[in-house]
């Protein structure tokens, strides 16, 4: 098992019942770079946003 698989499955785990303030944390990380970039990469952060909270769901579905 690589590093990267034992990391995944740590973050597996804690994602179980906290996916609003994940969700909240990926929104407000979003928000952060926007504003601190102006706005220039705001499609490709929308993006990643958008991956991350598909994720969370995805995973805290399993993890109940």
């Amino acid at each position: 098992m690589s590093i990267f698989d034992d990391i995944k499955g740590k973050a597996e785990g804690l994602i179980g019942g906290h996916q609003d303030q994940i969700k909240d944390g990926i929104e407000k990380a979003g928000d952060f770079v926007d504003d601190k970039t102006g706005g220039k990469f705001k499609d490709k952060v929308d993006g990643v946003q958008q991956s991350a909270s598909d994720y969370v769901d995805g995973h805290g579905q399993a993890a109940n």
